[in-house]
């Protein structure tokens, strides 16, 4: 079914996106200006916990709660959601004793959070409020308190949590990044929780991608290009890299470089007089995206790079095709 819709329709739907989205960077914007000491005591005391923290909320700011327990746990501070209804009826028991809380509640009174607000209390459990409302009973029973400005929802009415939400959201992500930066996570440790899809291929060492033993096609300077030709068709990388007594790499040949060198006495040349001196390289520790960043560099792209160890002498131990970056999923 076709949908006619009129230029005026068009621009009002534009014009009220563009409210919404105005009045949530203003809420935003206020949220990061009332930071306070109240959030450092939280980070303190989450990077502190032994256990896991329990991220919990009823209705709109339970959904954002399962991101921020989400985006906690992937980043390196064990988290799980509970749903404060639920724990009111046996997932109390989900929570242990060395765990915190986080609990969000936008007017601080939902009352399905009482039960769980009590069991943190019963049993010495940190509890961190987020909340608008420094009286309310969520905020008077937690030990910090992160406050949300009192700006308005970007409904028109005033009512749908849109603004609020928005901002519950972000300072989820400020703790966990906070959290983050406070354990000195790293890219490796990253990687550990995303195996799968295109970021755990982007994550992926350069090690874990390459070729090497048999595989790689060297050849010593001296070599003449017929017998080096052989070699690079054999070993089907499209490249030769040159490699001086010490096996150290000193050069590279490439479909460019003989096009370059075209004559009729090319076969009977050394390759070292053909390769291109100090060729890019890289770590067998780096990460397959920095690889497929030195490969794609636009005033130089290439296809295929040698792998040499900082500590080898200049030795190469693999070597990377873009193929097997394609293949691994991370171009």
């Amino acid at each position: 079914m076709s949908v006619i819709v009129t230029e005026t329709e068009k621009e009002d739907a534009l014009e009220t996106a563009r409210a919404v989205l105005a009045s949530e960077v203003e809420g935003i914007e206020a949220l990061a200006a009332a930071l306070d000491d109240g959030f450092r005591r939280a980070v303190a005391m989450l990077a502190a916990v032994s256990g896991r923290v329990v991220v919990t909320g009823m209705g709109k700011s339970g959904h954002v709660g399962r991101k921020i327990a989400a985006t906690l746990a992937s980043t390196g501070t064990p988290a799980l959601f509970v749903h404060p209804a639920e724990a009111s009826h046996g997932d109390l028991g989900m929570i242990l004793p060395n765990d915190a809380v986080l609990a969000l509640s936008n007017s601080g009174e939902t009352p399905e959070l009482a039960d769980l607000v009590g069991h943190s209390r019963r049993f010495g459990l940190p509890l961190i409020a987020i909340t608008r409302e420094p009286g309310s009973a969520l905020a008077q029973q937690a030990d910090v308190v992160l406050l949300l400005p009192k700006v308005p929802e970007a409904c028109p009415m005033g009512l749908a949590p849109t603004t609020s939400t928005t901002m519950q959201l972000a300072l989820g992500d400020a703790l966990a990044v906070a959290l983050l930066t406070r354990r000195g996570f790293t890219a490796a440790d990253f990687r550990q929780f995303h195996p799968g899809g295109k970021l755990g291929a982007r994550l992926k060492r350069v090690r874990e991608l390459m070729h090497d033993g048999a595989a790689l096609p060297l050849v010593a300077p001296g070599t003449r290009m017929s017998d080096a030709l052989l070699v690079m068709t054999e070993k089907r990388f499209g490249c030769l890299g040159v490699v001086d007594d010490g096996g150290k790499l000193i050069g590279v040949i490439t479909d460019g470089d003989l096009r370059r060198a075209m004559g009729p006495d090319l076969l009977a040349r050394p390759a070292g007089e053909i390769m291109t001196a100090s060729p890019r390289s890289i770590g067998p520790d780096a990460l397959a995206a920095e690889a497929l960043h030195v490969m794609t560099d636009a005033a130089r792209p290439i296809t295929a790079l040698f792998v040499v160890p900082a500590n080898a002498g200049g030795a190469p131990i693999g070597i990377l095709h873009i193929h097997d970056l394609l293949r691994a999923g991370v171009a």
